[in-house]
């Protein structure tokens, strides 16, 4: 499981920024010519399709992803090699400066989605679907993954919630169309939730979170992104389950390289990038799943 959170990336961010800035600097640089008429002289890294994603997770090997909402920030993950590039809809609080990315339209999506794939060519692409283009019912969340696919160039959808979700994800994979779940902290919920908060710190919440992802693998999703959860029931989840789960990050420039070169070791997160869960929870957790498997 590749265990990376929004809250704390931030930090660590500052931190590898500090250590690599003359790095930065001269991969800026190297960047520029992106924007010039003069061809660089790399080669043409392969595409990253499904099956490369599906053969990481069998290889046991993290999966890197990571967030982009122009082209230029598509151009950053893909010289640095990520497999995943997300369009997420948090472009509305951090480009078009909105409090909320419940704000963030199906329109202003799509010509994201456009941007941020003429500047990563070989991640798999994903998009997600804002708030309230997939809640009303399975037949208008399908006709609006269509669009993300048709019309905004991308490879496939990510949507939020848990088995409440499951018939909506199995209408949008019946067609072709992948999905990649996203259960714990579910940031178009995050008012019901009391906030960007942890979830799963009570035996309760994590037995919930379990049967969440469960759901989500049943309906045929490739993957699920696990947001701001315990690392102990989010590993315990993992082990539970048979698709990769993921979480996500962002940054820029040779911290970007520096991420995914951690990542691939399996350096970060560590302790103090993961969350908590007390030991008197965490127990009884474990215990009510020892009772359901005798």
């Amino acid at each position: 499981m590749t265990n990376v959170f929004g809250p704390n990336i931030l930090k660590y961010t500052r931190k590898v920024t500090d250590r690599y800035v003359n790095n930065f600097m001269r991969t800026s640089l190297r960047l520029m010519r992106f924007y010039s008429s003069v061809p660089t002289n790399s080669q043409p890294s392969k595409k990253v399709t499904i099956t490369t994603i599906q053969n990481l997770y069998k290889n046991n090997e993290p999966i890197t992803v990571l967030t982009a909402h122009d082209y230029p920030s598509g151009l950053f993950v893909e010289k640095t090699g990520i497999e995943i590039c997300l369009v997420g809809d948090s472009l509305g609080m951090v480009a078009l400066g909105r409090q909320s990315i419940n704000q963030t339209t199906i329109e202003e999506m799509l010509h994201h989605c456009r941007a941020v794939s003429r500047g990563a060519k070989t991640p798999f692409l994903v998009c997600d679907m804002p708030f309230g283009s997939y809640e009303i019912s399975p037949k208008d969340a399908l006709r609006n993954a269509i669009r993300f696919i048709k019309e905004g160039n991308m490879e496939a959808i990510k949507l939020e919630g848990g088995t409440e979700m499951a018939k909506t994800i199995q209408q949008i994979t019946s067609i072709g169309i992948p999905v990649l779940g996203h259960i714990g902290l579910t940031p178009q919920r995050q008012s019901s939730l009391g906030g960007f908060r942890v979830q799963g710190k009570t035996a309760k919440k994590a037995i919930k979170l379990l049967d969440d992802a469960k759901a989500l693998q049943q309906a045929g999703c490739f993957a699920i992104v696990m947001e701001a959860i315990p690392g102990p029931v989010a590993a315990y989840i993992t082990e539970q389950i048979q698709i990769p789960t993921i979480g996500i990050g962002a940054g820029s420039g040779t911290t970007l390289m520096t991420y995914r070169e951690e990542v691939k070791s399996r350096t970060f997160p560590d302790e103090e990038y993961s969350y908590t869960i007390s030991d008197d929870e965490l127990k009884t957790f474990f215990d009510i799943m020892k009772k359901e498997q005798e």
